[in-house]
C-alpha cells in the first residue's frame, strides 16, 4: 500500500519514537486456492478464513497478445459467496496473475505500448472487480527482461489505486557456493531475471517460493549423502532458512512472506552400491495419495531429517518384503532393501520414495518466519487436498 509523502511526515512526528513501536509488524497468513480445485478449495477454506489475512485466486493468465484469461470463473458461484464472506470478515481477496511462458514475457515486457496495455488491463480488472490488489507472479522470464519487469511493476505502482496492494511471487535463492557445493558455479549462474531491490522498492509484499527445493542445495546434499539418508525434500527448514536470510539483504522482513508447500512428490529411486541414490520425480501429489499406498502396503510412514513425512516401497509388489528384518511397517524397507541387494551384488535396483509436508512441518515454517520476523506465511495450496490438521496449527498465529 502506498502513502503520500506528507503522509509518511505525519506519521513519522506522530507515532512514539520507541523501537518496539517502529519493529510490530502484524503476523500474516495468506493462501492460494487454484483454478483447477476451486469448488474443494473453497468449500475447505471457507470455515477457516478467520486464520487467514489474505486469499489468493490463483485464476488469472496472460495470453500471449498480453490480455487476461480467467480460469476460475471469478464471476461465479462459488466465488461470488466465497468473496462475499471474506470481505464480511475483512479478509483480503488478491488474485494472482501467472505466466511462465519466457518468450510471451519477453515479447509484452520489452514493447513499451503492449506492457502498458497489460499495466491498464490488470488496473481496470483490479477497479471492476474490487480486489484489495493483485499478485504478480511470472515466472519463466529471461535474464534480459530484468529491467523490463521492474519498469513494469514501477508501471502498476502508478496506476493502481493508493488503497490497493501490489504483491510478488518471485522465485527461492540459494547461495551459489551452497547450490554448486563440490563444483564450480557455471557460467551465468547468478544472473537472475529479478531485480530484488527493484521489487524490494515497488512490491508492497513479496512472496518467495522456497518449495520444490529437491536437489537444489548441493550441501544438504552432501551432508545428507554422508550420512547415507534419502534426501529429497520439498522444502527443508534448513534450506528455506538459508535462502530467505540470503534475500533479506536486498528485501526488507517486513515485505517477505515465506512460501509453505501442502504438497508432496513421488520419485522413482535406484539405489547403487555405497548406499548412493538418484532420484527421479514422477509426480505431485496430496497427502492422501501418500496415505492410501502407506496403508495398502501396511507401511508407517516417519518424519524425515527436512520435518517431513516419507516412506519407501516396490511399486506394483504385494508386500515390501526384503531379506533385511526391520518389520512389515518400517518406513524405510524398501530403501534398505534395495541398498542391502546392490551392496550383495554390485548392482542396483529400484524403489519408490514419497516425500510430503504435513500440519508439523507448517508449524516448523511459522516458527522459523517468526525466528527470522518476517511478515508472516503464503501457503500453497489450499484445495481441500492438505492435511487437514494445517487448520489447528493456523489458530491463532495471527497475531
Amino acid at each position: 500500500m502506498r502513502y503520500s509523502l506528507a503522509l509518511l511526515c505525519a506519521l513519522f512526528f506522530t507515532l512514539p519514537l520507541s523501537t518496539s513501536a517502529a519493529t510490530v509488524t502484524k503476523f500474516e497468513v495468506t493462501g492460494w486456492i487454484p483454478y483447477w480445485r476451486v469448488a474443494t478449495g473453497t468449500t475447505d477454506t471457507l470455515p477457516h478464513l478467520d486464520k487467514l489475512t489474505e486469499v489468493n485466486p490463483f485464476v488469472y493468465t496472460i495470453r500471449t497478445d498480453g490480455t487476461l484469461r480467467d480460469n476460475g470463473a471469478m464471476d461465479k458461484e462459488p466465488w461470488l459467496s466465497f468473496i462475499a464472506e471474506a470481505k464480511a470478515k475483512k479478509v483480503r481477496i488478491i488474485p494472482t496473475i501467472m505466466s511462465s511462458g519466457g518468450e510471451a514475457l519477453h515479447k509484452i515486457l520489452s514493447n513499451k505500448k503492449m506492457r502498458i496495455a497489460l499495466e491498464d488491463r490488470i488496473v481496470a480488472l483490479v477497479k471492476d472487480k474490487g480486489y484489495d490488489g493483485i499478485d504478480i507472479d511470472f515466472e519463466g522470464k529471461y535474464a534480459k527482461d530484468k529491467d523490463y519487469f521492474s519498469t513494469f511493476l514501477k508501471g502498476l505502482v502508478l496506476r493502481l489505486p493508493k488503497s490497493s496492494m501490489l504483491m510478488c511471487t518471485i522465485e527461492s535463492r540459494t547461495p551459489l557456493g551452497d547450490q554448486y557445493y563440490g563444483s564450480k558455479p557455471p557460467k551465468g549462474a547468478g544472473v537472475y531475471a529479478n531485480d530484488l531491490k527493484q521489487i524490494n522498492k515497488y512490491c508492497d509484499r513479496v512472496r518467495i517460493m522456497t518449495y520444490d527445493q529437491q536437489g537444489i542445495d548441493q550441501k544438504l546434499v552432501a551432508t545428507a549423502a554422508s550420512s547415507s539418508q534419502l534426501y529429497a525434500p520439498v522444502a527443508d527448514p534448513a534450506w528455506v532458512e538459508k535462502s530467505i536470510t540470503f534475500m533479506m539483504k536486498d528485501i526488507a522482513k517486513s515485505k517477505i512472506l515465506i512460501g509453505v508447500p501442502t504438497y508432496g512428490y513421488e520419485y522413482a529411486v535406484t539405489a547403487y552400491e555405497g548406499k548412493e541414490y538418484v532420484y527421479d520425480i514422477l509426480w505431485p501429489f496430496n497427502p492422501r495419495y501418500a496415505t492410501d499406498i502407506a496403508s495398502q502396503y501396511g507401511i508407517t510412514p516417519s518424519r524425515n531429517s527436512a520435518g517431513e513425512m516419507h516412506f519407501t516401497y516396490v511399486a506394483n509388489a504385494p508386500t515390501s518384503t526384503t531379506p533385511v528384518s526391520l518389520g512389515a511397517t518400517s518406513a524405510l524397507l524398501a530403501a534398505l532393501a534395495a541398498t542391502t541387494y546392490a551392496d550383495t551384488h554390485k548392482s542396483h535396483l529400484d524403489f519408490r520414495l514419497m516425500d510430503w509436508p504435513d500440519a508439523q512441518s507448517m508449524q516448523q515454517k511459522i516458527d522459523l518466519a517468526k525466528k527470522l520476523g518476517v511478515r508472516g506465511i503464503s501457503i500453497f495450496k489450499l484445495d481441500g487436498g492438505q492435511d487437514p490438521n494445517i487448520w489447528n496449527v493456523l489458530q491463532g498465529v495471527k497475531k
